[in-house]
């Protein structure tokens, strides 16, 4: 299967949410697992990759964070093209970074696949002494709007990995269902090597 042998399909996920949430580190825990105390904000779009294993299909998820760019309004369509799904990240110690949700939620909707996959995500669970948003407030949200949802914590590796695999899992079952409707629905998707790995066999 040529260079798509490794994996059966190429997920783009995209982090949203404002600064200082804890973004960066989610992604870099769950594509290295590494956590860094240094809150210095890097400026320009980064992104890691990690191939995991789901229900006996071989993923390799592109996770992409805005990286400070959120401080300045400067995120692109660009940034959202492609993406299949997304982690709306706030801390639940600040209100105000949950009070944000909706506006990152419709500036998704405007620029990403209808179809995409967001998990709620509130983030910093090892400061629950500090907590401001309840969970049942979001949980609520969550459900109202569609969405899946986990609290979690990057410093201490809490659901980082049952957050990102339900985004990709989603999607999985996405590409699979819409593969069998139509050969070629997932192409235009996302699910690269689907149609390369049913040929081949």
């Amino acid at each position: 299967m040529g260079s798509d042998e490794a994996y059966n399909f190429v997920f783009k996920v995209v982090l949203i949410g404002e600064s200082g949430v804890g973004k960066s580190n989610l992604l870099s825990r769950f594509t290295k697992n590494e956590f860094t105390h240094d809150s210095r904000t890097t400026i320009g779009v980064e992104f890691s990759t990690r191939t995991v294993q789901l229900s006996g299909f071989t993923i390799k998820a592109q996770i992409w964070d805005t990286a400070g760019l959120e401080r300045y309004r400067a995120i692109t369509s660009a940034y959202y093209r492609g993406a299949v799904g997304a982690l709306l990240v706030y801390d639940i110690t600040k209100h105000l970074t949950y009070e944000s949700v909706e506006r990152w939620l419709k500036e998704l909707y405007d620029h990403a696949d209808p179809h995409i996959v967001v998990m709620l995500v509130g983030n910093k669970t090892d400061l629950e002494s500090e907590r401001s948003v309840p969970t049942e407030e979001a949980q609520g949200f969550a459900e109202k709007n569609g969405l899946l949802f986990l609290e979690t914590s990057a410093l201490e590796s809490t659901n980082v990995e049952a957050a990102f695999n339900n985004v990709l899992a989603g999607n999985l079952f996405y590409c699979i269902l819409t593969f069998l409707q139509d050969i070629f629905l997932p192409i235009q998707y996302g699910c690269y090597s689907l149609l390369t790995v049913w040929v081949d066999i």
